[in-house]
């Protein structure tokens, strides 16, 4: 559920990305140098040479769920564990191409199925500990294992067999891949590197998934990231310090990250937000909404801040229903009764077709988005621009088409105007949001009075955000939502969990043994094919196929891609937000203020 996200960049790398034997130091961007004194291997950043000291204020609406990257689905949790954790390779955020990390080099087999990783050598997690290849060992091990639940296993698992990991020695690991994977040491970028040492013993009791809450104490967390855990005060702020054992440096030889703190501040919504950083409270804001964004255009002139706008990102905002397969056992649940009464209406493809045609995507994107989004008929944005299919029609509204749909499917209308199913019932349900996303319950209220013009009833249901995610991921008690996602990479596999039946973010039906229909069926075994084909033109068929049959088979409705909206006090430096999420903190250890 995204926030990987914000981009100065506008010509994107080639993805064809055929896998072919290459060692890669990131030439001209960064390069590794070993200290005479401990032997560490620094990663030298070639971006402006900034002055050391100070705190970053940032915001979060909402806090954090948990900082253990296992379990973490929502944003607020990814972007903090980001900031204190690594991975092995990196995708850079604003050139979108992979770069050394964790891993200062890679080579890869002449048959595409195996990846060596040279590791960086002499480097420390945040609590002072070593690092080295049985970490990474035990980290997909981790990830692998069922038990845990990880959201990002779906990606480690390659024609149906799990990636095969080998230690060769202290720093060097070797990957097996069952198959060639299109773009396979993008996979990397989203793993966050465990400290064995901390995490060993919970694992071997199972209860590795309940661990680093909010509440741990902060000796007991430690990743390899920038920044760690200093204080947290619940429903006020999360401050994290430098992490002084942090393994990058800069042309000058100062040790990264700039910053001595970041403090997340929690605003709670989107206008407390835009307030706090328009009296400077608050020195970046990655999510403006559209109506913010223009209230502080207009005190943009007195030089204290600046605002971004990069154009639509790789966020697509939808309505989805419950298909989750509800069993006779949740009859005796509170509103489970009514969940399954009504879900034949929303297993109806022409159902959903027709609520798609009812609804005006270019109305929620002028009133709610005041014309800063972009109207979707597919999950796959106009950033996306190497994989999104032109073929598929631009959204339009249309009631009459939207009333054809509903009577081919046996639908009808009384006197008054009521849409009435097979039984004479009124065709009525609640469609639930985030209470804190302005645009969402903006689109919801448009929503509701398109569908009104077919004769349904809908009612809005404004959600905290946790109890939002609790209801779609865990419970399943809703009728219908509005929610984002964003991916994370720009190439197709960082999805693959979406798409895939019984994938962890397969949000309209999460169960693993639900019966697949014939187009499921197929987008399954196209995401799996176009994993380990290497031809960019043959990945683009696939993918291609994948968008059309969800577009045929709306399992959601797309409503806008929104423009992704940012700000920075004047005077901070090498800021450069880019349209991949993290928008504004993917260089955060290079980040300072201008004296």
């Amino acid at each position: 559920m995204s926030p990987k996200r914000a981009r100065l960049a506008k010509q994107f790398t080639s993805r064809c990305l055929t896998i072919i034997a290459l060692s890669i130091l990131a030439a001209g961007f960064v390069k590794s140098r070993s200290s005479a004194a401990d032997n560490e291997q620094f990663l030298i950043t070639h971006d402006e040479i900034g002055t050391p000291g100070g705190r970053l204020v940032i915001s979060q609406r909402a806090e954090p769920k948990t900082i253990n990257p296992l379990v973490a689905i929502d944003g607020s949790s990814r972007e903090i564990i980001g900031l204190i954790t690594a991975d092995l390779i990196h995708i850079n955020r604003s050139s979108q191409k992979t770069e050394p990390a964790l891993a200062t080099s890679w080579t890869v087999s002449p048959d595409g199925r195996a990846y060596t990783l040279s590791l960086r050598r002499g480097i420390k997690f945040s609590d002072g500990q070593p690092f080295d290849a049985d970490d990474v060992l035990f980290t997909f091990q981790v990830y692998l294992d069922e038990r845990t639940h990880a959201a990002q296993r779906d990606l480690l698992i390659i024609s149906g067999r799990p990636i095969g990991l080998r230690k060769i020695d202290a720093y060097t690991v070797r990957f097996d891949l069952a198959q060639p994977y299109a773009a396979a040491e993008r996979l990397f970028d989203s793993i966050a590197i465990l400290p064995r040492h901390l995490l060993s013993h919970a694992y071997e009791e199972g209860r590795l998934s309940q661990i680093w809450n909010l509440t741990t104490p902060p000796g007991q967390v430690a990743g390899l990231g920038p920044f760690r855990i200093k204080e947290y005060l619940p429903g006020q702020r999360l401050t994290l310090e430098r992490n002084p054992f942090y393994w990058k440096k800069d042309l000058a030889g100062t040790h990264l990250p700039y910053f001595d703190e970041v403090v997340s501040v929690f605003t709670g919504s989107a206008d407390a937000e835009a307030m706090r950083f328009q009296a400077g409270e608050l020195d970046v804001v990655g999510r403006l909404s559209a109506e913010n964004f223009s209230a502080l255009e207009k005190h943009q002139s007195a030089g204290r801040f600046r605002l971004y706008d990069l154009g639509p990102g790789f966020e697509y905002n939808f309505l989805f229903f419950n298909l989750n397969a509800l069993s006779r056992n949740d009859l005796s649940r509170s509103n489970f009764a009514s969940i399954i009464r009504k879900q034949p209406w929303f297993h109806e493809l022409a159902f959903r077709r027709a609520i798609s045609a009812a609804i005006d995507r270019e109305a929620i994107n002028r009133l709610a988005y005041q014309g800063r989004a972009y109207p979707l008929s597919t999950f796959v944005t106009p950033a996306d621009k190497l994989w999104v299919d032109r073929n598929i029609p631009q959204p339009s509204r249309s009631v009459a088409e939207a009333r054809k749909f509903l009577q081919t499917a046996g639908f009808s209308w009384d006197n008054s105007g009521r849409l009435l199913d097979e039984q004479r019932q009124p065709i009525v349900f609640s469609i639930v949001f985030n209470a804190a996303n302005q645009q969402h319950s903006h689109a919801a209220t448009l929503i509701q009075n398109d569908l009104e013009q077919i004769g349904m009833d809908v009612q809005v249901v404004p959600l905290e955000f946790h109890s939002l995610l609790n209801r779609v991921f865990e419970s399943h008690e809703y009728e219908a939502a509005i929610i984002q996602l964003a991916s994370g990479d720009a190439d197709p596999n960082s999805d693959i969990n979406v798409w895939t039946s019984g994938g962890s973010a397969h949000v309209w039906n999460l169960g693993p043994d639900h019966s697949r229909k014939p187009w499921e069926e197929e987008v399954d075994s196209l995401m799996r094919e176009q994993m380990i084909t290497v031809n960019y033109e043959k990945r683009k068929r696939m993918y291609d196929r994948v968008q059309q049959l969800v577009w045929e088979n709306m399992p959601l409705i797309c409503l806008v891609s929104p423009n992704v909206l940012a700000g920075a006090t004047e005077r901070l430096g090498n800021f450069h937000p880019a349209l991949l999420s993290n928008y504004t903190l993917w260089n955060v250890e290079e980040l300072f203020f201008h004296r």
